[in-house]
């Protein structure tokens, strides 16, 4: 599938519903997987699950929202990549007015990811864990090892070239592995004492999980977020190991939590704890250029989107 231009009628919002101008839309991997046909959809579609914008209108009966709101959104439904769409009222969260547009834009799904990551995946990362994270310079990446340092774990980052490294150790990586130049497995053994680590956050897949388990210590933790090959269960086995394939949206599945995370993530953000790398800006209508850099690994940190109108 390819990503087209064009023009369609966004209507009027129903019962439940605002339609929102968008003024930032945050690119995400996932939005090359459902592009390539990785995830299943009906086609055609609009893609793009995190959007900033403004409110332009408000469904019939709906309060808590009115016309001229800053909200932001990130999950379901997918279509942001669209000067302006329908969504329901109870999916957008209000945006601090000292938040920038497109930090908001590419940190709404980036890190309430990295929440469920680190608060709400089976265990707590606290102070003296040791953490395997690779991808560390990506838009996730990023965030969880800022946000593991200020917990106060020991981050080791996996990453591609020294720009990337660079970027890791500003984030907060204590060891830093350039994969492409040295063994991960090897060094995450080296750097544990071959302890191993108690915990991997991988959103790589298929080329890096194998050796994500061999850098886990006893009964460790393995948090896949990329596109693993099937494993057999037995692999698991030899160390005792716990391995969870998290999707945000199930973590999000009240109003509350949403909310909660939101505004944690937020909160975070505006007291500086976490920096949001916005490093490159394009068009929404040039959205074809932003997914193949993203593929080539030609970007690292955020990839934001701006109407053109």
């Amino acid at each position: 599938m390819v990503l087209k231009w064009e023009e369609v009628e966004v209507g009027e919002p129903k019962e439940g519903e605002i339609r929102v101008r968008n003024k930032a839309i945050g690119v995400n991997f996932i939005d090359v997987y459902f592009r390539k046909g990785v995830y299943a959809t009906d086609v055609p579609f609009t893609p793009g699950r995190e959007a900033v914008g403004v409110v332009t209108a408000v469904g019939p009966g709906l309060t808590g929202r009115e016309v001229g709101d800053i909200v932001a959104y990130a999950g379901n439904p997918m279509g942001s990549y669209s000067e302006e769409q329908i969504l329901p009222a109870s999916v957008v969260v209000p945006v601090p007015p000292l938040i920038d547009h497109k930090v908001a834009a590419s940190i709404m799904l980036k890190g309430m990811t990295a929440h469920m990551l680190l608060r709400r995946s089976l265990r707590f990362v606290e102070h003296g864990h040791t953490i395997l994270v690779h991808a560390a310079a990506g838009g996730v990446g990023s965030l969880l090892c800022q946000w593991a340092n200020a917990l106060g774990a020991t981050v080791i980052g996996t990453v591609s070239t020294e720009e990337k490294a660079a970027q890791a150790a500003e984030d907060g990586c204590h060891h830093v592995i350039i994969y492409t130049k040295e063994d991960f497995v090897a060094r995450v053994n080296e750097i544990t004492s071959g302890k191993g680590a108690p915990a991997v956050y991988d959103s790589v897949g298929k080329d890096t999980f194998q050796g994500s388990l061999s850098c886990l210590m006893f009964r460790g933790l393995m948090v896949s977020f990329g596109r693993p090959d099937p494993i057999p269960l037995s692999d698991l086995a030899p160390k005792s190991l716990f391995l969870t394939r998290p999707t945000m949206m199930h973590y999000l599945q009240t109003g509350d939590e949403l909310l909660a995370a939101a505004g944690e993530v937020f909160a975070n953000v505006a007291s500086r704890l976490l920096r949001v790398h916005v490093n490159h800006v394009y068009p929404l209508s040039d959205a074809s250029r932003a997914h193949a850099d993203l593929e080539e690994r030609k970007t690292f940190g955020s990839i934001v989107l701006i109407p053109d109108s």
